[in-house]
């Protein structure tokens, strides 16, 4: 690890800020109410069982930029909550509600358990030039912007085997305690396996759909228990980014 969690969220928001105003500078911000509506309350329930589960969160910048873009199917949520969605996911798989919460239950499962942070640190060790000249300066912006930097080369990164099993189980977990149906984990990487032409962005950062879906069908039976009855949690304030 060459970035605290700490410095990884700090980071984190810097290049999110960069990624952000660039795509409003672009136009590329969705403010549609229908879309808006659907991923702030969807989020949100997410949000409140992570905050619950992990009250460090309790005090993260939660956010979401929508992103138009239909042809590509992805999301990812950085160090701190702030988190994207492209339109592809919608308008390449036709998402249930149940299976985009487990999508973002996921990718805020990776924030939670710090995966950002070692990603980061994967993407400043390949760029150990960037990380050298502020060092060897002693110049604090130079390591800072190569920090930055490796911030946005983090979501480009894949996850270790173990870091996804892990966000799996959580985001799975996160879901089903927010009352959406465990089920859609299994639909949603039969639909990420049938999109057609090049494969989803998405599954560039994750392992291909294969033996997941029969991995989270294993642990739906005991997931299932935590919210038997579907309740759903109340909705927490998350930020869209227009």
């Amino acid at each position: 690890m060459l970035i605290s969690p700490e410095s990884a969220i700090v980071e984190s928001k810097r290049a999110y800020l960069t990624t952000v105003n660039d795509l409003e500078a672009k136009n590329k911000l969705v403010n549609d109410p229908a879309t808006v509506g659907r991923v702030q309350n969807i989020t949100g329930r997410l949000v409140t069982e992570a905050i619950k589960k992990y009250p460090r969160s309790a005090n993260w910048e939660w956010s979401v930029a929508i992103v138009d873009d239909p042809e590509t199917v992805n999301a990812w949520c950085m160090a701190g909550g702030r988190m994207a969605v492209y339109t592809g996911l919608f308008e390449k798989l036709n998402l249930t509600d149940d299976e985009f919460a487990q999508i973002m239950g996921h990718e805020i499962s990776h924030a939670l358990a710090n995966h950002t942070a070692e990603r980061m640190s994967v993407a400043m060790a390949s760029s150990l030039g960037v990380l050298a000249v502020g060092i060897a300066s002693d110049n604090r912006g130079a390591t800072m912007t190569g920090a930055a930097l490796a911030a946005t080369l983090a979501l480009e990164l894949p996850n270790s085997r173990t870091a996804e099993s892990e966000a799996d189980r959580i985001g799975l977990e996160l879901a089903v305690r927010a009352g959406f149906k465990p089920g859609a984990a299994v639909t949603l990487w039969q639909k990420m396996g049938s999109v057609g032409g090049s494969p989803p962005q998405f599954l560039s950062t994750h392992p291909s759909p294969g033996n997941r879906k029969d991995r989270l069908a294993e642990l739906i039976p005991e997931m299932s228990k935590l919210n038997p009855d579907g309740k759903l949690s109340p909705i927490h304030p998350v930020q869209i980014i227009q």
